[in-house]
């Protein structure tokens, strides 16, 4: 299974944390494709959860109405407010992906659940390097 959560996923702004979730599927999927998603930091939810996308942020239930994909190659950076300070953090994250092109009967396409709980080292908290390859 690919991992949604690689080594350096967890990042810190001054207001909060940087989480950036990997495609964990074969292939590309339509942004919409993502569903309750749920982010913890140390066994707490992130309740304020968004996803940055091209200079806006949006909470997750709206990516019902974006256009866009998620390529394979991509990361999704998510936003919250928790103070992350450096060290080692327990983190987790769960969802589901709704696969449109593989119907699981008559009610729809699969949607397949997702958890990742990874540690997750934080050592330098001024340092939140650009990925270049994050979903715009």
């Amino acid at each position: 299974m690919l991992s949604a959560l690689r080594e350096d996923a967890l990042g810190t702004t001054g207001d909060g944390f940087v989480l950036r979730l990997s495609l964990p599927w074969i292939r590309s999927l339509p942004l919409w494709s993502l569903t309750e998603l749920e982010v913890t930091i140390d066994g707490c939810p992130e309740p304020r959860l968004r996803i940055e996308m091209g200079g806006r942020a949006i909470a997750p239930p709206d990516l019902a109405d974006e256009p866009g994909w998620w390529f394979v190659q991509d990361r999704l950076v998510l936003r919250g407010d928790q103070t992350v300070l450096p060290g080692d953090h327990e983190v987790s994250v769960s969802f589901y992906l709704v696969v449109p092109y593989l119907q699981a009967g008559p009610d729809g396409p699969l949607r397949l659940p997702f958890r990742f709980d990874r540690t997750l080292s934080l050592n330098d908290p001024s340092a939140l390097t650009t990925v270049a390859l994050d979903v715009a």
